[in-house]
């Protein structure tokens, strides 16, 4: 079965009139994301921000439940945001991640708008094919990923359908969809 990461892309992403900018780090996403990853068996949770104070507030969220009063709270959402690393930019977390596994991951991207891309099922067997290579997930937030770093993708991931034309989920609740689609049991 083919390691898997996650990067959570904060810049650049779309608004929602299709323009390039920088979106800010919730702490929501980080928590989220973070117990999905550890829950699926995630080896690694990037956060990608270009802008030094926001990596410093994901930072100091990590540390609260670390350090901090959470870390007597709850041990398994400490656990969980063991597996987040707090990177500048998808470059460095493609190397992180490539020195972890010995070699460069698959990129996977993702989009609420993606008509027709790999199936679930297609990757899903791809990913747990013996010998399969190490993958990265690529979840924008905003309005998605700029086109600039959709085209870094190795593979582009058939958008989530639900049952009406209304799409536009939060990106934690993307990644929970994905990731039970490609390693749930």
């Amino acid at each position: 079965m083919a390691t898997l990461f996650i990067a959570l892309i904060h810049h650049p992403v779309l608004n929602r009139n299709g323009r390039i900018v920088t979106s800010a780090v919730t702490s929501l996403d980080l928590h989220d994301i973070a117990r999905s990853s550890r829950t699926y068996g995630v080896r690694a949770f990037y956060v990608v921000h270009p802008i030094a104070e926001q990596r410093e507030f994901a930072a100091s969220v990590i540390a609260h439940w670390n350090e901090g009063y959470g870390r007597a709270f709850d041990h398994r959402r400490r656990e969980a945001l063991g597996l987040v690393r707090i990177v500048a930019t998808l470059d460095e977390a493609m190397a992180d991640a490539e020195s972890i596994c010995g070699a460069r991951p698959l990129v996977i991207h993702t989009s609420a708008r993606t008509s027709d891309g790999t199936g679930y099922d297609e990757l899903r067997a791809r990913l747990e094919a013996p010998g399969a290579p190490p993958a990265m997930i690529l979840l924008g937030t905003g309005f998605g990923l700029a086109p600039e770093v959709a085209r870094q993708a190795d593979i582009e991931l058939a958008a989530i359908q639900g049952q009406s034309d209304y799409n536009h989920l939060s990106v934690r609740a993307a990644a929970s969809v994905i990731l039970d689609r490609l390693r749930g049991r």
